[in-house]
């Protein structure tokens, strides 16, 4: 299981970190997809488990969402998909699941099935560090890392509770909403990573409607990591042949490597 600290400590570059739906438009897609983006420059790839009421989620990976559900995708699914795709890749992979999913399993099963998976990490929207105690614990004894997410809205007070608990990375969102994909970023994201910085030890990754080489490289100059995922579904959806997301993937990867 490779772990998140490594890409940060050996790579010496932006992490660029793509999301993927497990599952989406099908599971032999995931198969060919991961290894692909894995190819193009990714350093970290987030699988995201199916859910049927994702609320931090826009209309984008709602969809990919409700498909891949529909064609019968459970967490025992995707767990077998992290395990393929772990004997394949060198990259770290990262579920990205909302709490109930891991609930319904039991923590210390589902924990212990991601190691067993290779699955170095777990990203959980809906689990606020407060109510995060337990799970925190059970999947440190495993070697899997719980990543929390903090919004520019966070207090300092929220930041350093946040920065304290954290394990591998800090996954900052870039606005107030949901994912997808955005002409813009917020105005005042420097601001908030900064403020970020003067407390955390941790790297930290920014996502949330990156959807450009031109964003990501505003991000790299205060940021440790670049999280892109809707803009790739998209490019999965208007082709099959999952060239148009590789190519994506390599330009915001070569955008990336020229700006430093």
């Amino acid at each position: 299981m490779n772990r998140l600290a490594d890409v940060f400590d050996t790579t010496g570059r932006t992490a660029l970190i793509a999301y993927v739906t497990v599952g989406y438009p099908s599971i032999d897609a995931t198969l060919r997809l991961v290894p692909l983006l894995a190819r193009s420059g990714c350093d970290i790839v987030e699988l995201g488990i199916p859910f049927s009421d994702p609320m931090a989620d826009g209309a984008m990976i709602q969809k990919t969402s409700h498909e891949a559900l529909l064609n019968g995708v459970t967490p025992d699914v995707c767990l077998d998909v992290a395990r393929q795709l772990s004997g394949e890749v060198d990259v770290p992979l990262v579920f990205m699941s909302y709490y109930n999913p891991i609930l319904k399993k039991g923590l210390d099963g589902f924990c212990r099935a991601c190691a067993d998976s290779g699955v170095s990490g777990l990203i959980v929207p809906d689990l606020p560090p407060d109510e995060g105690g337990e799970l925190e614990s059970v999947s440190s004894a495993y070697g899997v890392d719980l990543v929390y997410l903090l919004a520019p809205t966070a207090t300092d007070a929220r930041i350093r509770l946040v920065a304290g608990r954290s394990r591998g990375f800090l996954y900052l969102v870039s606005l107030a909403g949901v994912t997808g994909a955005r002409a813009a970023l917020h105005d005042g994201l420097e601001d908030f990573v900064d403020r970020v910085r003067a407390v955390a030890k941790q790297p930290l990754c920014v996502g949330f409607g990156i959807s450009s080489p031109e964003q990501a490289v505003r991000v790299a100059k205060v940021a440790d990591g670049v999280i892109v995922g809707s803009n790739i579904l998209q490019l999965v959806e208007q082709d099959g042949s999952l060239e148009e997301a590789a190519r994506f993937v390599r330009a915001v990867r070569t955008a990336l490597d020229s700006a430093e």
